[in-house]
């Protein structure tokens, strides 16, 4: 990203609050020659693409969801009345109320933005009549047009999720807070600089199409504000094994006696594991291995073309049961417990039930589940892309490089949380021209992963569309039919509120489905990764906990404790008592590869 081009003070510190026109000009045109060969390339991709030429062209499978809402409301017109008139009395009321605003008086608000919405954070949103106008009558049309969708009846239960998505997402974007003559900070910003803002805005814009080789790629943070193995994954240790799949680091003790049974963590392979190991501040690993255990983590590799046909069972060949394997050869210890965060904790259920079904020793004796869904029943927003023509869309693309693009993962998960992920930065990166912040997390976000074709393929289908882990004997692991209802070590789940990828009520539904006896759910506040990766030292978020047998997650909820602190304590008291005696460190049988973060992981 670019840095403030003139070095000028800002209005109101020694320079006029105008347009300079000569400099604008100049910088204007400077752009404009920069981004000319950057606009031919886009226009010739454009060009080579003919599905974007073809008028059937409808890779998210929205087309038929749409029709059905025009069916229904053409079968119902009455319905449309009503709501149109309750609008437009409501639209009338406003614009009374905006009437007194602008001769001085005072008049009520007639809507205003949910809690937690920063869109019209800036004063002027509630100080000028004008843009109060404009807030209230989009958030009072925004309102109208969802309302209508949601009260819409539908045959299909996913049509209808889909359609309140992307009406969300219609809705979303013509917010006025994206748009620059109706978006007062960008005004005030204009003025204040005289244009600079928009001279830095499109310079980042030309920087973003350039990182995306002509697909806007919107930069989240500052990335050189962060490198791997100089202020990120700093938790020392050593890479121990290798293998095409994975890496797997054991990490150095930092106390004088540890406990004996290892700990092996398994985190998603959609991003990188370092989630798990940022800042020593902030780091869960580093923090584990404070607390005596003796702790190895699965490092996936970023799968290329030559892993295409990888599938579920080599993940947990080569990867999860490769690990345990190689760690029982390394420390002489036969068991150990298992953290799977996400979908690795979703291979870790597999894992669990496949071994149950082949009747084979497993190396396991406790698992924790970290946001990870079983049940997918329920699975939120994401099983809106996951319908048998999106996904066999997805296999067409992904038959010429055999991986699904990690750019394609990385835009749909932005989807989900538009506002915050897509149009905040829009407005900050490309209309107010500034740097976006150093974020460490958001670093980690936009250093995401490819998918295996394969893989891609199976867990979509067996897992979001036909549910087959949650279900008696549906699915096929290497001729074994599996049942987690086998799964009956000591389970901690562990679920976090605000989580739009995993919702919580989903994890717990999937957590009622394992046959043990201890199985502990807790709740922690927050998303799917701040609700995770949250040290006791930060005072953010609690979690609340239910000791209960209760098989509703609302009644769960409604009669839970809340805790405040960490969850990460809460698991260490549970976890202390599978973790053996404590005994002075031992160095391993295997001599170290290269020292962590290690290879795969950059």
């Amino acid at each position: 990203m670019v840095q403030t081009v003139p070095q000028n003070p800002p209005a109101g510190k020694g320079r006029p609050s105008k347009l300079d026109p000569m400099a604008f000009s100049h910088n204007w045109a400077s752009v404009m020659q920069r981004a000319q060969p950057l606009i031919q390339e886009i226009l010739e991709q454009v060009r080579s693409q003919e599905a974007f030429h073809d008028k059937s062209f409808d890779p998210l499978n929205i087309k038929p969801a749409y029709m059905s809402l025009w069916k229904t409301w053409a079968d119902n017109p009455l319905q449309l009345v009503d709501w149109g008139v309750e609008y437009w009395q409501q639209f009338m009321t406003l614009c009374h109320n905006s009437a007194l605003k602008f001769m001085g008086k005072d008049a009520a608000d007639i809507i205003e933005p949910e809690k937690g919405d920063k869109r019209f954070k800036d004063p002027a949103w509630q100080q000028s009549a004008v843009f109060d106008f404009l807030k209230q009558s989009y958030l009072l049309t925004a309102s109208a047009v969802q309302r209508a969708v949601h009260e819409t009846s539908f045959t299909d239960p996913h049509e209808k999720a889909k359609v309140e998505f992307y009406t969300k997402q219609f809705v979303d974007a013509f917010s006025p807070s994206n748009f620059f003559m109706t978006n007062p900070e960008v005004l005030r910003t204009t003025l204040e600089t005289g244009g600079e803002n928009i001279i830095n805005g499109l310079k980042n814009l030309l920087e973003d199409l350039q990182r995306g080789k002509g697909k806007l790629k919107i930069s989240k943070t500052d990335y050189a504000a962060f490198k791997i193995g100089e202020n990120l994954a700093l938790t020392k240790g050593n890479v121990i094994y290798r293998n095409d799949m994975m890496e797997l680091i054991e990490y150095a003790p930092q106390t004088e006696s540890v406990y004996s049974v290892p700990l092996l963590i398994c985190p998603p392979w959609i991003n990188k594991y370092y989630i798990l190991d940022l800042r020593p501040q902030n780091s869960f690993i580093n923090w584990a291995v404070q607390q005596g255990y003796r702790v190895f983590v699965i490092s996936w590799v970023n799968p290329g073309p030559k892993h295409a046909n990888k599938n579920f069972s080599d993940y947990m060949d080569d990867g999860l049961l490769k690990a345990a394997e190689t760690i029982t050869k390394h420390t002489g210890t036969e068991k150990m417990n298992v953290v799977g965060y996400c979908i690795g904790g979703t291979l870790l259920t597999l894992t669990l039930a496949y071994l149950a079904a082949a009747k084979k020793e497993s190396p396991f004796i406790s698992a924790t589940f970290l946001t990870t869904l079983i049940d997918f029943k329920n699975a939120g927003d994401l099983a809106l892309f996951t319908d048998e023509a999106q996904i066999q869309w997805l296999e067409q693309q992904m038959q010429e490089t055999g991986i699904l693009d990690s750019n394609v993962l990385q835009t749909t998960f932005s989807m989900l949380r538009a506002n915050d992920l897509v149009w905040s930065y829009i407005v900050n990166n490309y209309m107010l021209g500034r740097e976006p912040f150093p974020f460490d997390i958001l670093y980690w976000n936009d250093d995401s992963t490819n998918m295996p074709a394969a893989m891609h393929s199976y867990y979509l289908r067996n897992m979001y569309l036909r549910n087959f882990l949650a279900q008696h004997k549906k699915l096929c692991v290497k001729g074994e039919l599996l049942d987690v209802t086998d799964i009956n070590i000591p389970a901690y789940f562990l679920s976090t509120k605000e989580d739009h990828i995993a919702p919580w009520r989903a994890t717990f539904n999937g957590a009622h489905l394992l046959g043990g006896d201890d199985v502990q759910f807790t709740l922690a506040a927050s998303g799917h990764v701040a609700g995770v990766v949250n040290p006791p030292t930060s005072g953010k978020y609690g979690y609340w906990k239910n000791p209960a047998k209760e098989q509703k997650p609302d009644k769960w909820l409604e009669e839970a404790k809340y805790h405040e602190g960490s969850w990460w304590t809460d698991w260490t008291d549970w976890l202390k008592g599978f973790s053996g005696k404590k005994e002075t460190p031992q160095e391993g049988s295997l001599k170290p590869l290269c020292k962590a973060p290690g290879t795969y992981v950059r």
